[in-house]
Order: C-alpha cells, then sequence, then structure tokens
C-alpha cells in the first residue's frame, strides 16, 4: 500500500520529471525510470488482481518505445495516453452489470439502491468526458506547445481540474444523498 501510494506520486510527478530531467538525462533514461516504477506497481498490484493493471501494462509498453525512440517528443504522449487508458477502463465499464464507480461505491455501501446505481453510472459518463477533454488537451500540448507549458498544463492544471471535479462531486453527493441513510 505504501509503496502503490509512493510510486503513484511519484509518476504524477512524471512532467516535471520530464522537464528538468531531460537538462540532464537522454530521454530514454527518463523513459526507463517510469518503466521500473510502473513495473513495481505492477508487481505490487498484480497480486490482488489489481484494476491498474491493465493501466500499467499500457504504460510499461509506451515506456518500452519511448526508451526505443529515446526522444523528447515521445516522453510527451505519457499524459495522453494515460488519459486515454483510464478513458478506455471506464467506458468498458459502462458496458458492464456495474460501471467502474459503482463497484467503488460497492466498497463502502454494498446495498447501493437503484438510485446509487444510476448516480455512480452518472458519474462515470462525467470521468469519460473529463478523461476526454484532459486526454484532448494533453495531446495538444504534447504536439503543439513548448515544454514549459505542457509540464505546466500535464504537471499542475490537470490534476487541480481533477480534483475540482473530485470535490464537486463529493459536494453534491453529499447534498443528494443526505436524506439517504
Amino acid at each position: 500500500m505504501i509503496i502503490n501510494s509512493l510510486i503513484g506520486l511519484l509518476t504524477m510527478l512524471y512532467p516535471f520529471a520530464v522537464y528538468f530531467g531531460t537538462q540532464y538525462l537522454e530521454p530514454w533514461k527518463i523513459a526507463a525510470v517510469l518503466f521500473v516504477l510502473l513495473g513495481i506497481r505492477l508487481v505490487a498490484s498484480y497480486s490482488v488482481r489489481h484494476w491498474s493493471c491493465p493501466l500499467l501494462i499500457a504504460g510499461m509498453v509506451y515506456c518500452g518505445f519511448a526508451i526505443w525512440s529515446n526522444e523528447l517528443l515521445t516522453l510527451r504522449f505519457y499524459p495522453a495516453i494515460a488519459n486515454a487508458a483510464m478513458l478506455l477502463l471506464f467506458s468498458a465499464s459502462l458496458l458492464s452489470s456495474q460501471s467502474l464507480i459503482e463497484r467503488l461505491a460497492r466498497l463502502q455501501h454494498p446495498d447501493l439502491p437503484p438510485e446509487g446505481i444510476l448516480y455512480t453510472r452518472r458519474v462515470t459518463w462525467v470521468w469519460c468526458g473529463f478523461f476526454i477533454v484532459n486526454g484532448g488537451i494533453a495531446l495538444a500540448t504534447a504536439l503543439w506547445s513548448s515544454i514549459e507549458l505542457w509540464s505546466l498544463y500535464n504537471g499542475f492544471i490537470a490534476y487541480l481540474l481533477m480534483g475540482i471535479l473530485l470535490v464537486g462531486e463529493y459536494i453534491i453527493r453529499m447534498k443528494t444523498q443526505k436524506h439517504v441513510k
């Protein structure tokens, strides 16, 4: 748990590692560090069959390509790929009997009422929309912006927007479920 949290934090700092790291290291070395971090997280998650395993494998495949290409531009695609992977995971869950958000909600509320199921499905749709927009911006900054703007957006603004979405959803949930016990 602690290792996963620490590695999660380190991977969140990836845009800044690229920005500062490329001043001292070749791009393939930065990709290799990310590959190792994702590999450690995969080993830690695999034993419990965590939902993030396919995402970690996709990240490692990307890192392999980034190591091979050794190009700064390739390093900049990771946030867009991560958003695409999250979009795929969340949208695929909408095709199953339980959305990803519903599965997470059932960890705290195993007997989720029908209105809770509908709410979690809507929240999953909102997250899909977020990943489309955020991933599009991540891709645009990778292709057409300076490394500074790419680092600022993908290393700070995207997480700020994600935090706003999380807090906003929490506030809405608390207001709409006040009457539900």
